[in-house]
């Protein structure tokens, strides 16, 4: 080999070796960013813990929470919207009892049976369970 030849080879490793470690630098700026960012995620997750902890200890503290007005508003609401469904299955029933004597008469009336209530058969089962 020639000097040129191998002073071109010697210029390629140094070239090589530069370049490894300028990789390795970037490297490991990336790892201490990445542990920086861990160390902050650490951080924020035990206030969050904390948070939590404190939220647990102030129920704990008061375990009968006390209704408000907004849940005892909801609660009517529900209420009146119940009442409202038994008397809309009740008008049905009855519709449904008036178009059976118009379609099969007078003289043929078939029970109507309340869907909220247990047939006689069910109610037999429930009892002997």
């Amino acid at each position: 080999m020639s000097k040129k030849e191998n002073s071109g080879i010697h210029k390629q490793k140094e070239s090589l070796e530069e370049q490894t470690l300028h990789s390795i630098i970037e490297l490991q700026k990336v790892h201490v960013n990445l542990a920086e960012k861990f160390d902050k995620l650490t951080h924020q997750i035990e206030n969050l813990l904390a948070l939590f902890e404190s939220a647990a200890r102030n129920f704990a503290k008061q375990p009968n929470m006390q209704t408000t007005e907004k849940d005892k508003e909801f609660l009517d609401k529900i209420d009146k919207l119940l009442d409202q469904n038994k008397v809309l299955a009740k008008g049905l029933t009855l519709m449904e009892e008036s178009m059976r004597e118009k379609l099969y008469g007078q003289g043929i009336r078939q029970p109507v049976r309340n869907p909220f209530q247990q047939s006689p058969q069910q109610s037999q089962v429930s009892k002997e369970v």
